[in-house]
């Protein structure tokens, strides 16, 4: 008798990208970072704008442009897929898949854009093609995002890819000197 082979889900985000995948809609792709995108990942790290309503313990802020990418798809894969976003070949931002939780099919995504890039539907697009990964290919069930209370520009994002805000003003920390108040939206 043979036994079958079981691949251990795990909360590890291993468990659920052996890999990280491109993922494309023909003008839009998410596709992981090489050295070679560490000028547009310095630029985007170095905008403040950009990590306003933001946590400030992301992956990209923890080092240097120029060691993040190399420890991108070892050492952050444990907690986080981080793809860049890319239109026609020019970097965009960082789209990222966090949160796996095996047992209830569960994950959240996010996203972050150059300032330049904002108001053009790119993270629009970004969210659905994770969305799609995660729902028809990944076997995904509930998909959650967080966004802090003044960032209407994100929380539009979200409705107008299905989400719906479950909890308002929630107070978390997200490494900021005072509690983050925070709105959770589910998928």
């Amino acid at each position: 008798m043979v036994k079958p082979m079981y691949i251990e889900k795990t909360d590890n985000m291993t468990g659920l990208f052996a890999e990280p995948p491109v993922l494309t809609d023909g003008a839009l792709a998410l596709r992981p970072l090489t050295r070679s995108d560490t000028d547009d990942l310095r630029k985007l790290t170095q905008q403040d704008a950009v990590y306003r309503y933001l946590p400030t313990f992301l992956f990209e802020k923890k080092y240097d442009a120029g060691d993040v990418i190399p420890r991108l798809y070892s050492e952050g894969l444990k907690d986080s897929l981080i793809l860049g976003i890319f239109k026609e070949e020019r970097f965009c931002g960082l789209a990222e898949i966090y949160g796996y939780r095996a047992p209830i099919n569960k994950a959240s995504v996010g996203y972050r854009l150059l300032q330049e890039e904002w108001g053009k539907g790119i993270a629009t697009r970004a969210l659905g093609l994770m969305i799609r990964e995660l729902l028809t290919h990944r076997g995904i069930e509930i998909i959650t995002a967080s966004t802090m209370v003044e960032n209407r520009a994100s929380a539009h994002v979200l409705e107008k890819n299905g989400f719906t805000l479950v909890s308002h003003a929630i107070c978390e920390d997200w490494g900021h000197a005072a509690p983050t108040p925070a709105d959770k939206w589910i998928r």
